[in-house]
């Protein structure tokens, strides 16, 4: 039997019933739809805890004095006075999987400017560090390492700074002051956002010389940090064990004693947060894909009636010459042509509800057109799945038997 004419027959046989047809269709329509809205939020999760990460920089292994034992007391990170800026260009010289390396310490003061204050963090560092983290200016220069040699008063604010001290001011030129000292804003930091890895507003800093840091507001001679770059994301692991083994050798560590230092590799952190977002988006998956599994049993059970209501039909079929894989396959394409119409109509559902969702909650939303292809394709799983046993309870009818049926 030529497949386009029963094709043709199962359209007309499901014309013919188009409220109980549509019905059936519905089950499927939430269910794909429901899944591809499911996945497409998933994935736009997982892209935007991505970002967030990537943010941090590319390749970044962050090393950080450690803790130390005081009375039986650990420490907290950054008790250790063993981290130096020797250590830092070491690292540069004895580690070829590190690309780049920026020196760093840190401490909290009360900025201001004109009549307007605000507490933020005061990061000391070297100009590659804003390579290292991908860090861009919105406005204005970074400083440069002549600064650095001489201890310069220069600063490069975060976003969230600038809008709390400068407002609708231009910043670059103006100077500000940090602990009684006053400091020329030569760039404003592009945002970066909130970071995924510590859960800080990165734009709440401001980013000086390490030396007028260390200098003229800390007065420390140790790093809180060193921040560097691998050469390539594989290559971090390896710059991770060169940097721990030259450390370990450097501060005397014996083995079987504590580091005084860590090493923190964010492609870790990357990983873990890939490995949830996947998880995250089989589950919202699973889920939706109940509705489709609620579909399928809709099309058994409509295919079921409808090989009740049509024994004498089939019965005439078998007796002008149809086989039972001609019966057989008649309505297995009827329950297929259900299911692909209803997933026709539920993946225009799904994209709709995604963008919907997207531009009403502000989540963020991607569509994939593997999402597309993967739910069309279960979507006729489904109709070939949940349509077989009608189709095979049709095409296994007595002739004689369903000639004889009222």
């Amino acid at each position: 039997m030529d497949v386009m004419a029963v094709i043709r027959i199962a359209m007309r046989a499901l014309a013919r019933n188009k409220m109980r047809s549509g019905l059936t269709m519905l089950g499927i329509i939430i269910g794909v739809g429901a899944v591809i809205a499911m996945v497409g939020i998933g994935q736009g999760a997982q892209e935007q805890v991505q970002a967030q990460i990537n943010a941090m920089g590319s390749n970044v292994l962050f090393v950080a004095s450690g803790t130390v034992n005081r009375g039986g007391m650990r420490m907290g990170w950054g008790a250790t006075k063993t981290l130096v800026y020797d250590d830092m260009t070491a690292i540069m010289r004895e580690c070829p999987a590190v690309a780049l390396a920026a020196p760093g310490s840190q401490t909290t003061a009360q900025v201001v400017f004109g009549n307007d204050n605000w507490s933020t963090n005061i990061n000391g560092t070297e100009p590659q560090y804003l390579d290292i983290r991908n860090w861009p200016l919105q406005s204005g220069a970074a400083f440069a390492q002549g600064d650095v040699d001489t201890a310069a008063n220069v600063a490069l604010i975060g976003e969230t700074v600038r809008k709390n001290l400068f407002g609708a001011t231009d910043p670059i030129g103006q100077t500000i002051r940090i602990k009684s000292l006053p400091f020329k804003v030569v760039g404003v930091l592009a945002p970066k956002g909130q970071s995924a890895a510590m859960g800080q507003d990165q734009d709440d800093t401001i980013i000086i010389p390490i030396t007028t840091l260390q200098k003229k507001l800390t007065g420390d001679t140790w790093l809180r940090w060193i921040m560097v770059s691998a050469r390539s994301r594989e290559a971090s692991y390896t710059a991770q064990q060169q940097i721990e083994g030259l450390l370990r050798d450097r501060h005397r560590i014996r083995p079987g004693q504590d580091d005084d230092f860590f090493v923190r590799n964010l492609a870790d952190i990357a990983d873990l947060a890939d490995q949830a977002s996947r998880v995250f988006t089989l589950l919202l998956a699973s889920i939706a894909s109940v509705s489709l599994l609620v579909g399928g049993i809709g099309i058994m059970n409509i295919m079921l009636v409808s090989v009740t209501e049509r024994t004498r039909e089939i019965g005439i079929r078998m007796a002008i010459g149809a086989t039972e894989v001609d019966v057989q396959r008649q309505f297995l394409i009827e329950a297929v042509v259900l299911s692909l119409i209803g997933g026709g109509i539920g993946i225009l559902f799904g994209v709709a509800s995604s963008f919907l969702i997207s531009s009403v909650l502000k989540w963020p939303v991607q569509v994939s057109a593997l999402s597309i292809v993967i739910a069309a394709l279960f979507s006729a799983a489904v109709g070939i799945f949940f349509g077989f046993y009608p189709a095979r309870k049709a095409a296994r009818l007595d002739p004689i038997e369903a000639l004889r049926y009222e």
